[in-house]
């Protein structure tokens, strides 16, 4: 066997225990990969070999780890490359595996598992063959089956034993929400059963509990067992499930079909006998597994997302950086959020401000952020105190000398910038750098106000930065690759997803993000109902419709870029030409005074406690009552601008990568998960397709969906290969 060892030690007084290892060569994870699947035949065939040879005297089983985890899952990489018809296979397979796993939890013998370390997905699954599982106390340690997050669900008897562990009620948040659980919460729920000090302690543990319990059977497999809470006639639980599939589309949107398979076999399992049950759920994965939406989800959420945290994004550099001190300019919004993110990191932070009261009132920000973790219970006053103390409020901007970086997050205004940077970039330590949160504006040219442009930086934080998980990184023309890793690091340090992009107006996510937002103004000019569009971008699977979104970062910051856009072009002797949505957005704020939520009210109305509600007067002044449309062509303008915009970033060399580009896309600006982001959706689709689709919708929309020959190139060049 190759990713298996088997061996038989000595059991607590007489006989023996047959010891299953886990070892996969050549990686640092355990996976369910074939060579794995093969092997977990031909272990079990052994066990039931010396339970033959040897009779009463093979007393038990012991599941372990040679890692330093115990058991990665399912192999992401075979589920990658699977399409529709390979489900009749997968589904063979799944039941063959999952023969082997039973066969081996109902010989009679007591089965102990030694969970070592980490056990998500499949593992999880391969963890409860134990009748008895054994963890070490250490809260790092992440269990579960977090497969609904990669478009996938629970297959190797997840869903069918967690429901009759836990009950349909009870399993409903870790299979359908993915939520995970250290070893400590695990015991608390009963699916760990004993907590040891270290990895030392799990094997002594495991053998004294088998010699405790010579004949051990999983709960469903004891006569008279129950599920607990009830099955589906129960008339408390069929109540609760008439209304739960209304409840999960309405999450779902019919976008992602994993949440609605994983609960119909839990429903469907639930009514039926164990065995039936785990063909029932071998059914559903075998179906999910094989789809495109699972495809796009683990391509982006799995193997894209670690290329960009294991730095494939970072530039090589002597050594990794790890900031100690760090400066901000400017307490509003932003200034305000990135010095929680930086003292809830352990960062000492400077926020600096014109006067010491609004750099206080910054500060506040975070105290009312502490505060509400501290009454929640997920932060002690004491950690609260001392994330405080290590935000210094300034108007002097001495007080940021020896910063190892130094970020402004001033106004978007070219000058303002410049001021900024060259009063502050003198405290920079030796081996400091600057870098400005601008959304926009180019780097290169704010680089020219710096005393050291290799030493200039973009780093754009979005809005909540305490919520918003991702970090643009913008290279500007004369920006050294030291930089550009620090700035890598940095990010980093505050737990957060760097993507690398070069200097462009707007870089990548404000420009896509713009195409979006403006595609819905253009809609809206051409007379079909505001409703109607932010509808359709919902059922989507934007989060936000464009309109509202517009409100919500101010119409007049659009108008205020456009006009920055326009002097900047005039100044380079270029036409500027505005799009129907742009000079749409334009009256908006110029003739009909609506700025957006900020101002009072842009497209929609904020009437005080009440929900927003649509602008009536938008009826009236851009409704036209015979405009065409249909809801697939509406979709596909939305997302289909936004995918051409990211491929355009890419052939420009905005963009120098894939996984960059759909992480940014999907965390930046909330194209639609189910896609696996931006340039997943084009792939996913099929190239040929998309550019057929995207060249009717040009014909009828305009240049916004030409797709030119270096576009096409690009596209080509950077197909992934698997």
């Amino acid at each position: 066997m190759d990713t298996i060892r088997y061996e038989l030690i000595p059991a607590h007084g007489e006989g023996q225990v047959a010891l299953i290892t886990f070892d996969e060569p050549g990686s640092p994870v355990n996976t369910m990969c074939q060579r794995w699947q093969d092997d977990l035949a031909t272990v079990t065939a052994q066990v039931l070999a010396e339970r033959e040879r040897l009779g009463a005297a093979l007393k038990g089983i012991v599941l372990a780890s040679a890692k330093s985890s115990f058991f990665a899952g399912a192999d992401l990489k075979a589920i990658f490359q699977m399409s529709e018809a390979d489900a009749p296979r997968a589904f063979e397979r799944i039941e063959h595996m999952k023969r082997q796993m039973r066969t081996l939890e109902t010989l009679g013998l007591p089965v102990a598992t030694c969970i070592n370390g980490t056990a998500l997905g499949g593992g999880w699954e391969v963890a409860l063959i134990g009748h008895h599982r054994i963890a070490v106390d250490d809260a790092k340690i992440q269990l579960g089956l977090p497969e609904v997050t990669l478009g996938l669900i629970p297959g190797a008897s997840g869903i069918t034993k967690m429901v009759r562990l836990l009950g349909l009620m009870g399993a409903q948040p870790w299979i359908m929400e993915g939520k995970l659980f250290n070893p400590r919460k695990g015991k608390e729920l009963g699916l760990v059963h004993e907590l040891v000090a270290d990895a030392g302690a799990l094997r002594p543990a495991a053998l004294a509990w088998i010699a405790a319990h010579p004949a051990s059977r999983h709960p469903w497999d004891e006569k008279g067992y129950k599920m607990p809470g009830g099955t589906p006639a129960n008339p408390k639980i069929a109540a609760a499930l008439a209304v739960a599939p209304a409840m999960l589309r309405k999450t779902t949107r019919g976008r992602y079909p994993a949440p609605e398979a994983a609960l119909s076999a839990m429903v469907e399992g639930a009514l039926v006998d164990f065995d039936t049950a785990l063909r029932i759920e071998s059914r559903y994965l075998a179906k999910i597994m094989t789809s495109q939406v699972a495809r796009n989800m683990v391509g982006t959420f799995f193997f894209d997302l670690n290329a960009i945290k294991s730095g494939k994004s970072r530039p090589a550099a002597a050594e990794r950086f790890k900031p100690a001190k760090v400066g901000i300019l400017g307490a509003g919004m932003m200034g305000a959020g990135i010095a929680w993110a930086q003292a809830s990191r352990g960062i000492a932070t400077v926020l600096k401000d014109v006067s010491v009261e609004k750099a206080e009132a910054g500060k506040a920000y975070s105290a009312r952020l502490a505060h509400k973790r501290v009454e929640k219970g997920r932060m002690t006053e004491e950690a609260a105190q001392g994330l405080l103390a290590r935000i210094t409020p300034t108007a002097d901007a001495q007080a940021l000398s020896g910063c190892d970086l130094i970020i402004e997050a001033v106004f978007e205004n070219r000058e303002l910038k410049a001021r900024v940077t060259q009063e502050a970039e003198p405290q920079l330590a030796a081996h400091g750098f600057f870098a400005s949160n601008t959304s926009t504006l180019p780097i290169t040219g704010l680089a020219r106000a710096s005393r050291t442009p290799e030493k200039f930086i973009g780093i754009h934080f979005f809005s909540p930065v305490d919520k918003m998980q991702l970090v643009e990184i913008i290279r500007g023309k004369a920006t050294s690759d030291d930089t550009v890793a620090r700035a890598f690091d940095y990010v980093q340090a505050l737990g957060k997803t760097p993507i690398v992009v070069n200097d462009a107006r707007g870089f990548y996510t404000s420009r896509t993000f713009g195409t979006y937002v403006m595609e819905g103004a253009t809609l809206l000019s051409e007379g079909i109902p505001a409703a109607v569009i932010e509808n359709a971008a919902m059922q989507a699977g934007m989060p936000v419709g464009p309109l509202a979104v517009l409100d919500e970062t101010a119409l007049s910051l659009s108008v205020h870029v456009m006009d920055q856009t326009r002097a900047d072009f005039a100044a380079e002797g270029k036409p500027y030409h505005a799009t129907p949505g742009e000079l749409l957005v334009e009256r908006m704020v110029k003739e009909l005074k609506r700025p957006g939520r900020a101002g009072g009210g842009g497209f929609y109305d904020y009437p005080q406690g009440g929900r927003k509600t649509l602008w009536p007067e938008l009826k009236a002044l851009f409704e036209q009552p015979g405009a065409a449309w249909n809801v697939p062509d509406i979709q596909d303008r939305l997302l289909y601008r936004q995918a051409i915009e990211t491929a355009r970033c890419l052939a420009e060399g905005v963009l120098t990568s894939v996984h960059d580009a759909n992480i940014g896309s999907i965390f930046g600006i909330g194209f639609p998960a189910w896609t696996g982001g931006a340039m997943q959706f084009i792939y996913g689709t099929g190239v040929d397709v998309f550019l057929e689709r995207a060249a009717r919708l040009a014909d009828k929309h305009g240049d916004g969906f030409v797709v030119g020959q270096p576009v096409r190139e690009a596209l080509e060049r950077h197909r992934p290969v698997w």
